[in-house]
């Protein structure tokens, strides 16, 4: 089973300036650190604040947006505090910030003028918005939608929340001055920044992939406010904070350089170090999935894929899974414990195993099935708890290869896949069943927080470009074992033909 990974952390000091306060918002929790410009984890700097989605049978998924707020603002007391006592302080340059996306915080100014959420922040797994993504279908052609913006129609996008939004609580639209994303909120919060980064936009569905910009087109057909959006922002086109508090309260942070918040999914690939087309970086945490960066956007992009843009020069190609996290922790809160759980999952395929799609709460790559559920098929009396633990990782396995073939197909030529994520650190031996399936070795990143580093080395990319981050450890690899190609091919075949039996129930 797990053992605990590497941090690379350094003492305080070892850390060499400049410094970035390095921000991450994921679906569990809010997390910081202080990073150096190798971008190491400074010991001691660490802090988490831990929290849950709402959620609901109608397809809520929801948080309090300034419950978010303070708990960055306690993270970056925390911090402040921490680089005060160890004499760092003076060495922070930047502030850096990733969140889960895409999100959606609805705003109006009080009566100091101050923009304050009027809408709790929709999650990008609230799928109330569902008829209106099948009114979109109607209405739109989705093929050109997607050759257009690089994303598909769905619920954890822009386009069919402001439709639903419009039609279930007009007043709350007709009410807000603005809308951000979850990052945007907390930033203009904490410091009076302002500004949507572009790849922000881009995992909203409402930017063009070839041009950079706002995708006018769905924007006019959603009846969208352009006055709701701040102006486009890259990573070299930080901030700086506007609010007198923070000068008062963290003057260490009154100069620095606030990078505007982008995705999660970005930074994952980052803090591995699958940062150009060679290496393709597997996340796998409360959701997960599969991506490469590009320099250009493909001629074609995969209808199963998206294709986002991070910046005016580079792109990500790649697809997303709702439910892996979910799905592991499912298992574990569902049914006995497998005590030999790492043998089960590194170990040959399983006679008696179930065929499981792990579509917990929708799908999103490959099929963009909003209503898709999980679906266990081949039980008998003799199925027990292994069973169905290595079924459903099995099954994650396969939901990853579909990924991967469409990477292939857009003319992606990955020499290697990094892993990281929760459930990587926690089950590792997955990874075996995941290189069964792929038919390429998998190498496991060998840190915690990668993705927190990513944000941060993303910052430090712009502060310190000369630097050189320090290289993680490579984990083990996990190679195909021999004669499982076949089981797998079929286990493959066998999982597409149930899908379309489920979506059809």
């Amino acid at each position: 089973m797990a053992t605990s990974p590497p941090t690379l952390a350094i003492s305080p000091e070892a850390a060499q300036a400049p410094l970035v306060l390095a921000l991450d918002i994921g679906s569990t929790a809010s997390r910081g650190g202080l990073y150096d410009a190798g971008g190491r984890p400074i010991e001691g700097s660490k802090q988490r604040q831990a929290h849950e989605f709402t959620k609901a049978a109608d397809g809520t998924s929801t948080i309090d947006a300034d419950q978010v707020y303070e708990e960055c603002a306690r993270i970056v007391e925390g911090i402040v505090d921490f680089a005060d006592a160890a004499g760092l302080a003076e060495e922070i340059r930047g502030v850096a910030l990733d969140t889960f996306a895409s999100s959606l915080v609805l705003t109006a100014a009080n009566k100091k003028g101050k923009q304050r959420a009027i809408s709790p922040c929709y999650t990008y797994a609230d799928a109330r918005s569902h008829a209106q993504v099948e009114q979109l279908r109607r209405e739109l052609d989705e093929q050109e939608y997607h050759a257009r913006t690089g994303v598909r129609l769905h619920t954890s996008y822009l386009p069919s929340r402001i439709l639903w939004l419009r039609e279930t609580q007009p007043e709350l639209l007709e009410q807000a001055d603005q809308l951000m994303s979850l990052g945007e909120y907390v930033y203009y919060r904490l410091a009076g920044v302002r500004g949507l980064a572009r790849s922000t936009a881009a995992w909203a569905g409402i930017l063009d992939a070839h041009s950079a910009e706002l995708d006018q087109p769905i924007l006019d057909h959603v009846q969208a406010n352009p006055e709701w959006f701040a102006e486009l922002k890259d990573p070299d086109e930080p901030s700086r904070s506007t609010r007198k508090k923070v000068a008062k309260n963290w003057p260490c942070l009154a100069a620095a350089k606030w990078f505007h918040a982008i995705p999660d999914g970005w930074a994952s690939n980052v803090g591995p170090g699958a940062v150009d087309p060679r290496t393709v970086a597997v996340a796998a945490a409360t959701s997960g999935a599969m991506r490469v960066i590009l320099d250009e956007v493909p001629e074609r992009i995969p209808e199963g894929l998206w294709c986002y843009r991070l910046s005016r020069s580079s792109c990500i190609l790649g697809g997303a899974l709702n439910d892996v996290g979910r799905a592991i922790s499912w298992l574990a809160e569902t049914i006995t414990p497998v005590e030999n759980l790492g043998e089960v999952l590194s170990g040959p395929p399983l006679a008696g195993t179930p065929l499981v799609v792990p579509f917990f709460s929708g799908e999103r790559a490959t099929g963009w099935a909003t209503q898709a559920t999980a679906s266990f098929t081949g039980l008998t009396a003799s199925s027990g708890p292994a069973h169905l633990w290595r079924g459903t990782v099995d099954g994650l396995a396969i939901s990853y290869a579909r990924i991967w073939e469409q990477l292939l197909e857009a003319g992606a030529q990955p020499e290697r896949v990094v892993a990281s994520g929760s459930v990587t650190t926690k089950h590792p031996e997955w990874l075996q069943c995941l290189a069964n399936a792929l038919s390429i070795p998998v190498i496991s990143a060998e840190m915690k927080r990668v993705t927190l580093r990513g944000t941060a080395l993303i910052a430090l990319a712009q502060l310190a470009p000369d630097a050189g981050s320090v290289e993680l450890p490579e984990g083990r690899v996990y190679e195909q074992l021999a004669g499982t190609g076949e089981h797998y091919g079929q286990l493959r075949q066998k999982f597409e033909e149930q899908y379309r039996v489920n979506l059809e129930m």
